[in-house]
């Protein structure tokens, strides 16, 4: 039976620690491992330190460009105004919904890069829709619904 008291770390999962400058009869004193003289064998160096040479987080190259992986990604980064489509099924039948509309009727705060029409919710009523990106789901319950779909370049 398994008992909290008959728990034991698996064989050669606990080492003791290494006791050094212990004298020469233990293998590890005088020195104690460090070789002799030099600035690692007096001071306590970080182990990346490697002796004034440049180091190796200095002399890989960094990745440059636009990319997921590169950095820094904010000046590239585009800034859309985002619509759901519950959003515009307060408007009536066959109102011609552009960005500029949007932004009189204060649905968006700005334009941005452009607009985009997003899939959620749905429409009950047809209407004329120009953005600058649709997403499939919204493109296709638009249509559906028996508006248009203009996109804006």
């Amino acid at each position: 039976m398994l008992k909290l008291s008959s728990l034991k770390p698996a064989h050669g999962a606990k080492n003791k620690c290494k006791r050094v400058g212990r004298g020469i009869a233990a293998g590890q004193g005088k020195t104690c491992g460090r070789g002799t003289k030099g600035q690692k064998a007096r001071e306590n160096v970080p182990s990346w330190f490697e002796g004034g040479q440049t180091p190796l987080y200095k002399r890989v190259p960094k990745l440059r460009g636009v990319s997921k992986k590169a950095m820094p990604r904010e000046p590239f980064r585009r800034n859309y105004a985002f619509v759901n489509l519950k959003q515009l099924n307060q408007f009536p039948q066959n109102t011609e919904i552009t960005p500029q509309f949007l932004l009189e009727e204060g649905i968006i705060d700005e334009i941005g890069d452009g607009l985009r029409i997003l899939g959620d919710g749905e429409l009950t009523k047809p209407l004329i829709v120009k953005a600058h990106y649709f997403s499939k789901s919204a493109k296709s319950k638009i249509e559906a619904a028996g508006g248009k779909v203009e996109v804006i370049r």
